[in-house]
Parts: structure tokens; C-alpha cells; sequence
């Protein structure tokens, strides 16, 4: 599990934790039973408290995508195909607000937006 941390990043480290395995199991590059290090180890990697760690840990497992085993770690929940879904439109959902907030700073509008769009997702409709 590779986790990347920036210090100029003006999210707090156990978002950008909770975030990049957030992506990988969405992605299924963290497949479901899989460990993850345990809190310890992940905060000694990452030169960062055990209590930021487990943080993010905590936030993963309230959302559901990951367990932890009293005695035996923390494991990538069993996923309802549904739920995967509605994750990773919702992940979607919040980049498009994203992009339309900076296009209404812009002054680009509806429009013009919605043909952005069409030519980046290469439907050329």
C-alpha cells in the first residue's frame, strides 16, 4: 500500500490518509479481505502520531471499507457491488462540483461547461 503525504497540502494528514486508501479500494487496487499495516507500523512508515493513524482508520471503518479484528488488524470490508457504485459516483458527483465552482468563477457557463464535457469524455456528440 503506497500512501503519499504533502506537507504544502492544506487537507489535515489523516485526510490524505483516509483518502489515498479510500481510492485504492475503490479502484480495487486494495482488494476486499486484505490487510492493511496495522496503525503502529502505518505511522512509523509515515514518520507521523499512531493517533493520526488511527484517525483515518476510524473514518475508513464509519464509511464501511474497512474492519478491524480485535488481536488481528484492519481488512478491506466485503463491498456491495451498490454501495461500490454509489461511492465512486459520489467521488464523481464531487469533482463536477469541483470543476463547476471554478467555472463559475471563470464565467464559463452551462454550456460551454456541459461541451467541456462532451470533448473530454471524447463522445464528440
Amino acid at each position: 500500500m503506497k500512501i503519499l503525504l504533502s506537507n504544502a497540502s492544506p487537507d489535515p494528514i489523516y485526510e490524505q490518509i483516509a483518502r489515498q486508501i479510500r481510492t485504492q479500494i475503490l479502484s480495487g487496487e486494495l482488494a476486499e479481505g486484505e490487510g492493511l499495516p496495522s496503525i503502529r507500523a502505518l505511522a512509523r512508515d509515515l514518520q507521523i502520531s499512531v493517533i493520526t493513524t488511527k484517525r483515518a482508520y476510524e473514518e475508513l471503518e464509519r464509511e464501511g471499507l474497512v474492519n478491524t479484528v480485535g488481536g488481528k488488524g484492519t481488512f478491506v470490508a466485503d463491498q456491495n457491488p451498490q454501495f461500490l457504485r454509489e461511492k465512486k459516483m459520489k467521488a464523481v458527483e464531487e469533482k463536477l462540483a469541483e470543476a463547476v465552482d471554478q467555472a463559475r468563477l471563470l464565467g464559463v457557463g452551462p454550456e460551454q461547461l456541459a461541451e467541456m464535457l462532451r470533448l473530454l469524455y471524447g463522445s464528440g456528440d
